[in-house]
């Protein structure tokens, strides 16, 4: 496995708990606290001090592989929090992808930890969980095509309601190659390159216009964890490929 994208996902992490020290806060509609728990910002407070404190550590070979359970584990909660909006509302995909998202970067945690860990049977699980988030992706930008487009710059041709099936189609053919295991090397490689994309045409544009922002900081931090986690699952395959 490369250091690589452990150093991304660990400085998404790092970048959440700057975002979250900042506003007093947990990470917008991605991490769905409720309000009302006691002891809410204090909560917060010490969330950003787990992101943060699991970010730096990842960035070190050495304190790697403890760091990385950790924030699969604390990034687990806020999938299991989504996962709550499943069982009240089955129906709606938004939930279904809520939960993906989270879950998504929580795999990238744990899939660093099986990496360093040999542990191949666990990372290979967690690539095949990954692919079924992206699959849930895939399903939002087509059920949701308005609101997808809404976020694609309109500059970009052919179209954002194009744009918004194609991305789609990618992620759902990626998912199916990390579950098959057939071409997931160059599906992780392609799917992470998406998310650097989004990253740079969707999100990064938002801070020159809303600077002050909570959920705008907050969903650039994310789709950096996604590019973090995307590029661990990558590197695994990859790791995999070459002993086989």
């Amino acid at each position: 496995m490369t250091d690589f994208g452990r150093r991304v996902y660990g400085a998404a992490a790092i970048a959440l708990g700057l975002v979250g020290l900042a506003f007093g806060d947990f990470a917008a509609v991605w991490q769905p606290v409720p309000p009302e728990t006691p002891g809410y910002a204090a909560l917060a407070y010490a969330a950003a001090a787990v992101e943060i404190g699991g970010g730096v550590a990842l960035q070190w070979r050495r304190t790697a592989r403890p760091a990385a359970l950790v924030l699969a584990a604390f990034f687990a909660i806020f999938a299991g929090l989504w996962a709550r909006r499943i069982i009240a509302a089955p129906q709606l995909v938004a939930v279904w992808s809520g939960t993906s998202e989270q879950l998504a970067i929580a795999l990238g945690g744990l899939v660093a930890f099986a990496a360093l860990s040999g542990q191949g049977r666990l990372a290979r699980a967690g690539q095949a969980v990954f692919g079924l988030c992206l699959l849930a992706f895939g399903a939002a930008h087509v059920v949701y095509v308005k609101e997808t487009a809404a976020m694609v710059p309109k500059y970009l041709p052919p179209g954002p309601q194009l744009w918004a099936y194609i991305t789609g189609a990618g992620h759902a053919a990626a998912g199916l190659a990390l579950i098959s295991g057939v071409l997931d090397r160059l599906a992780g490689r392609l799917v992470t390159a998406m998310f650097v994309v989004f990253g740079a045409l969707v999100w990064a544009p938002q801070l020159l216009e809303k600077p002050g922002d909570h959920m705008t900081w907050a969903g650039n931090a994310i789709n950096l964890a996604l590019v973090g986690a995307a590029w661990i699952v990558a590197d695994a395959a990859a790791a995999r490929a070459r002993r086989a």
